[in-house]
């Protein structure tokens, strides 16, 4: 592995001067699309963990959500249409002659996720799940005349006769050249995104305010101690009787976002503005049946949306590898991006120092030990290249913990 620290972390201009950053809520096309294909892997290696004792290969994250059709209506909303899962990607089908029921596990679990991130959406009657999944081998498996048999060969990546024929249990390896970046601690803005969303979709609000839905879209721009902040925030209507009652929870959403951001952000000055292309003379408002945008002809695709923390912001740096739904045993968009994050929360922790890593993986190099780890820190002096060497080398030795909290749902991908 070969390491690069730097000082005067440029990224920390977030966290004294501006920033720009964007949350997708719960509720919003882009999180249940990363949800459900995150789900369908999680059910899927469970299952393979179960009866085979390991995880055969698969990848979902290509999943996207087509848009159903809704009829709302002040005290009245209901779809007309189905919303559309589109499972894309490659899953092993069968390990020698045990056949693993694919369909049965990737629409159990795309509805399961989708009710419960949408409690008012019928799932058995308004979701359409449909699977379109290949056990295509990637390049690799070349047939050459005389060839002697190969162990694990790329011939039966996705066709395994037995658990001898999946490479990785022979030696863990990146399955590709990428990158995994991640940075430690949160701007301010970043705080009020992620905090003021997560409250706002929590169950105990959603039981306290049932007429709002989880679709709650976060754009906040911090200037200084200046932030502008805008929301939407979608109303259920069959409890929003008319147009009254409407425009007064939207006043008290914008009233409990600034109590919330006062909270987080005590020292700055917060400015709010809630549903901005709402037109209540028309009226033309973000009225839902569900709660969801998904629900009327929106849609959403994997990596689309928030990255692995949660949030979008556009003056850090981050990579675009979505990370739901990717093979949690040694695929490393999903590995090297969460691992970051673990490192720059550890230097963080020792140094005190505001902390970006990126993670370089080659493809076919030991999977616990990066290509590349390039590490900057703000103040004048880098942290020691051997001190971040025996970090990285505790994180990557830790990938085990890391798998355990995805398979038990513990840790977001995005």
């Amino acid at each position: 592995m070969d390491v690069i620290t730097t000082a005067g972390l440029s990224a920390a201009s977030a966290l004294l001067g501006v920033e720009v950053v964007e949350r997708k809520g719960a509720g919003h096309p882009d999180t249940l699309a990363d949800g459900t294909a995150e789900a369908i892997s999680r059910a899927y290696s469970r299952y393979c963990l179960e009866e085979f004792g390991a995880i055969l290969h698969h990848n979902t994250d290509k999943t996207s959500l087509l848009g159903g059709a809704a009829d709302v209506s002040f005290g009245h909303g209901e779809l007309t249409a189905p919303v559309q899962v589109l499972v894309n990607g490659r899953i092993t089908a069968a390990l020698g002659d045990h056949a693993i029921p694919v369909a049965d596990i990737v629409t159990t679990a795309a509805r399961d996720h989708l009710a419960q991130a949408l409690p008012l959406l019928d799932v058995n009657r308004w979701v359409d799940v449909r699977p379109r999944l290949t056990q295509a081998s990637s390049p690799g498996a070349v047939h050459a005349p005389g060839a002697a048999p190969r162990e694990a060969s790329r011939e039966r990546w996705f066709a395994p006769h037995s658990l001898d024929d999946l490479a990785e249990r022979h030696r863990m390896f990146s399955n590709d050249s990428s990158a995994g970046v991640a940075y430690w601690p949160l701007g301010t803005g970043e705080q009020l995104a992620l905090g003021i969303e997560s409250h706002l979709t929590s169950e105990a609000f959603r039981t306290e305010h049932p007429y709002y839905g989880t679709d709650i879209k976060l754009m906040v721009v911090r200037h200084g101690a200046r932030v502008q902040l805008t929301a939407c925030v979608p109303q259920i209507a069959r409890e929003t009787a008319d147009l009254d009652t409407y425009i007064a929870r939207r006043t008290r959403a914008r009233d409990l976002i600034t109590e919330l951001a006062s909270t987080i952000a005590p020292e700055h000055h917060v400015t709010v503005a809630v549903n901005t292309r709402d037109v209540d003379s028309r009226p033309e408002l973000y009225l839902t049946a569900t709660g969801s945008s998904i629900e009327s002809g929106d849609e959403g695709v994997v990596g689309r949306g928030n990255r692995a923390n949660g949030l979008i912001s556009m003056f850090r740096p981050w990579s675009a590898e979505g990370v739901s739904g990717k093979n949690p045993v040694y695929h490393v968009g999903k590995l090297y991006n969460l691992a970051a994050a673990e490192a720059a929360r550890r230097l963080h922790g020792e140094t005190g120092l505001d902390c970006a890593v990126a993670l370089v993986s080659q493809s076919g190099r030991d999977l616990t030990d990066p290509w590349q780890a390039i590490v900057q820190t703000s103040g004048s002096n880098a942290i020691g290249a051997a001190r971040v060497r025996q970090v990285i080398a505790g994180v990557m030795a830790d990938l085990g913990t890391l798998r355990e909290q995805l398979l038990d749902g513990k840790l977001a991908t995005a």
